[in-house]
């Protein structure tokens, strides 16, 4: 897929406040600290498209950005760890799940792994909460480039084995570097995949 366009529209806290529910949404999640805005950048092309930053918590809101004119892509804020107060963690963890559950046009979710980490909880929590709620996701290992190809593969595999144990079948999965590009091209041609089924069968979107 050649990104032509992608541009900011909203950051909001509403789900009834996104833009139109009438394009493909793509919704990327994680972890705090995890990545997710220099993925979100190195898949678009645009370098300060999402905003970075050095501390974990940094996105607070639903954050759309319309791609090629065609689709959303959004980015929630993370789960886990960030330094804010218990009240503020549990409203946007209702935020997060209302959106979920009630945004007609989510196609699927990127979940954001740290690859360097071997299963956690929080991971493993929030991918079971979309199995119970029927959420269509993939899995996205981020950070790559930080430790050896070997490193990566064991603790995808470690992932892979303790997914198994509930899981029949399991969700398609990404090596993702943001800084070396890495994975840029199979993620992208994995959503102008799904983008083509869906306007081939419009009456499944």
């Amino acid at each position: 897929m050649l990104i032509r366009s992608a541009k900011f529209l909203t950051s909001n806290t509403r789900v009834d406040q996104c833009p139109v529910p009438d394009k493909p949404e793509y919704a990327f999640i994680g972890r705090s600290n995890v990545g997710k805005s220099s993925l979100i950048n190195m898949l678009t092309g645009h370098k300060g498209l999402a905003k970075t930053s050095a501390q974990p918590g940094k996105t607070q809101l639903i954050n759309h950005f319309l791609i090629n004119d065609y689709w959303y892509l959004v980015d929630l804020p993370g789960y886990g760890y960030a330094k804010v107060s218990k009240d503020s963690r549990a409203a946007w963890e209702r935020m997060i799940r209302f959106y979920l559950r009630e945004r007609p046009n989510l196609t699927c979710v990127f979940v954001l792994i740290d690859s360097r980490h071997e299963p956690l909880a929080p991971d493993l929590a929030f991918i079971d909460m979309l199995g119970t709620m029927g959420v269509p996701f993939v899995l996205v290992f981020t950070k790559a480039d930080k430790q050896s190809a070997l490193r990566t593969q064991q603790n995808v595999a470690a992932y892979t084995a303790k997914l198994s144990e509930t899981w029949d079948e399991l969700p398609r999965q990404f090596i993702t570097s943001a800084s070396e590009k890495t994975g840029r091209d199979e993620v992208l041609s994995f959503i102008e995949e799904v983008n083509q089924q869906l306007a081939q069968n419009p009456d499944n979107a």
